[in-house]
């Protein structure tokens, strides 16, 4: 993670069963044969992705990035070390069962577990699998920095190879640091980019989208999508975001594939809700209702993969 200082705010086994096999034969003689002992059960593998009760906020209040600024980083995690940082990571775990929102109100198919993320090789590699977990049928990951970084303003990009096949549905997204204007969408959705079954049918598409407006079912949203020019499942492209007070701005490897300058909030005058700050997330989704379900040609487990993520200041 790079920082810089501008905008900166500040088990004990069970007792084994002891199992004591006697015969009971002609003479009344004992058995010779010692006693059977059951084995204890073996221990589970230690966790490697452990959240932290105490995290501390660092909030990046960022000049907005116009053309032709000179970017200047003000945050970054380049995925270069042994393993995650609690410190910079949230691990997510579960259905969103925890929120009120099972299926992550997507009616999604996948139990999140934290050690499905891990750093590989300078990456961050996040993967799907086709097993039984908490009566799901697919595990996945989703990691965020809520309360350990948020930012407003500026531009924030990620590098990024997407997993393929049916049912998959990788982002790179933003949500609010604090509910200022109301649960979700009143507050606002900032997404980066989302892709859906990548090069299941050949398509390489991906979309950039803002919700807000109401509390749901009263939100909006808008948005555009993009044909990344190969293949999305193989290689590493970069998505990117320029965020402004009143305009945003979607890129792919440095192509200018949508703009934004008109939103609204139920609760405040635009440009609510995103004048506001915002923590960054990862995730790859198994179904929902926007991929539907993996079907027979799904193979898992499937990798989303992180080179990097990097937030930076515009000009003063």
């Amino acid at each position: 993670m790079v920082l810089s200082t501008q905008g900166i705010l500040r088990r004990v086994l069970p007792p084994f069963s002891l199992l004591v096999i006697s015969a009971c034969g002609g003479g009344g003689g004992g058995s010779s044969n010692p006693p059977v002992v059951a084995p204890p059960p073996p221990p589970p593998p230690p966790a490697v992705n452990v959240n932290i009760t105490d995290p501390v906020l660092t909030v990046a209040d960022n000049f907005p990035v116009s053309p032709g600024d000179t970017l200047n980083l003000v945050w970054s995690d380049e995925f270069d070390g042994a393993q995650l940082d609690p410190e910079v990571w949230f691990f997510e775990s579960g259905d969103g069962s925890q929120y009120g929102i099972p299926g992550w109100g997507n009616n999604e198919l996948e139990w999140y577990l934290p050690d499905s993320a891990e750093l590989s090789n300078g990456l961050l590699v996040m993967t799907a699998r086709r097993e039984s977990q908490n009566g799901k049928n697919f595990t996945s990951s989703r990691i965020n920095t809520r309360d350990r970084f948020a930012f407003r303003y500026g531009r924030i990009e990620a590098r990024i190879r997407l997993p393929g096949g049916q049912g998959l549905w990788p982002a790179f997204w933003l949500l609010p640091q604090d509910d200022i204007y109301g649960s979700w969408a009143a507050s606002g959705e900032i997404d980066v980019m989302e892709a859906v079954n990548a090069a299941a049918s050949g398509g390489n598409t991906v979309y950039g989208t803002l919700h807000y407006g109401g509390e749901w079912p009263a939100n909006d949203s808008s948005g555009s999508q993009y044909q990344v020019s190969t293949d999305v499942t193989t290689e590493f492209h970069d998505y990117a975001l320029e965020w402004d007070e009143t305009e945003m701005r979607w890129y792919v490897d440095g192509v200018l594939y949508a703009m934004q300058n008109s939103w609204y909030s139920s609760s405040a005058a635009f440009p609510a809700p995103f004048d506001q700050t915002f923590y960054v997330l990862f995730n790859v989704a198994v179904g929902g209702n926007f991929p539907g379900s993996p079907n027979a040609s799904t193979a898992f487990p499937v990798t989303m993969e992180v080179d990097y993520v990097r937030v930076y200041s515009g000009d003063p």
